[in-house]
């Protein structure tokens, strides 16, 4: 049971995707905010996982990020890290005034960017009662150090330059200058290694390929996640509890592993053997295990505490 919603964030509209449970009643259910991939859509791997979970008994809300997908905000391709935790933040909101959902049962999932995105946003949103995040990536690490940490500095100055230049022509009436997010060949992708090979495919191909997926970001992106630094304020979480979930054979794991060591609270890393970073956005050999966790998780921590209302009475 799929249902377009819109909802507003920062004085953009946001497009959503809103999964019930087939059958379920009027509720109130427990609602869990899924935040896709940077480079993703709602109708990609966080439609996916909210489908699923809301299989499983909850209410579950895909969306676009402000500035991609069916979302307002120019320009298009615009990855702004505050706004995205905004974003995210204003998904929960939207979820409060819904009469079919738990305002004191709202838990969130991050995958990949979005991953790193909601640990900043549930770090100081208390309404968030529980977070899940699958293949986290902070994307400001991912941009100064690579995806596997081993990244030459070099890079990102180089980067920076650019974006720096962009500005500047911009200023001067040049127009919004952007960059290609993906190789344009298969060719040019495997020589790119693995990771680049299994996100060219996902993106780029008949995997999952999507016309409103992002396809190059504006250069304007780049100083604004450089600047960012998505576990800054995990500490804060506690005592929410936090699941992470991580393919054993993905580049990125270590982003992971670094997150879950700043987090004060009931924390678990949960690993999918044999999986890559990507092989969790779609392959239902590695979905299926990782829903079942996340479906326990929130499960247990978004259950109605005995003798307490499940939504606040008015005084």
């Amino acid at each position: 049971m799929r249902t377009d919603v819109t909802f507003p964030s920062a004085g953009l509209n946001l497009a959503g995707h809103l999964y019930a449970p087939e059958g379920g009643g009027a509720g109130p259910h427990p609602a869990i905010v899924v935040g896709h991939p940077g480079t993703g859509v709602k109708e990609q791997a966080a439609g996916l996982y909210a489908r699923r979970l809301a299989e499983q008994g909850f209410l579950a809300l895909a969306f676009d990020a402000a500035y991609q997908g069916e979302s307002e905000g120019a320009p298009r391709g615009l990855e702004d890290p505050a706004q995205r935790v905004e974003d995210l933040k204003a998904a929960v909101s939207y979820l409060t005034t819904r009469d079919d959902v738990d305002p004191v049962r709202v838990g969130m999932l991050g995958i990949c960017a979005s991953g790193g995105y909601a640990l900043a946003a549930a770090s100081t949103d208390h309404r968030v009662k529980a977070v899940g995040t699958v293949s986290a990536v902070d994307i400001a690490r991912q941009f100064r150090l690579g995806a596997d940490g081993t990244q030459d500095p070099a890079v990102l100055g180089a980067m920076l330059d650019q974006a720096a230049a962009a500005r500047t022509a911009e200023a001067g009436g040049e127009g919004t200058g952007r960059f290609p997010l993906f190789p344009g060949t298969e060719e040019e992708a495997r020589q790119g290694g693995p990771h680049v090979h299994e996100g060219w495919e996902y993106y780029c191909t008949s995997r999952a390929r999507h016309p409103r997926s992002a396809r190059t970001l504006t250069w304007s992106s780049v100083d604004r996640i450089a600047a960012f630094d998505a576990f800054h304020a995990v500490g804060l979480l506690a005592p929410r509890p936090l699941l992470m979930i991580a393919g054993r054979e993905a580049v990125t794991s270590w982003m992971s592993v670094e997150a879950l060591g700043r987090a004060g609270g009931p924390k678990e890393l949960h690993w999918i053997e044999g999986a890559s970073h990507v092989d969790l956005y779609d392959k239902d050999a590695y979905v299926t295990p990782a829903v079942a966790r996340l479906t326990g998780f929130f499960g247990e921590h978004l259950a109605v505490a005995a003798g307490s209302p499940s939504r606040p009475t008015a005084a």
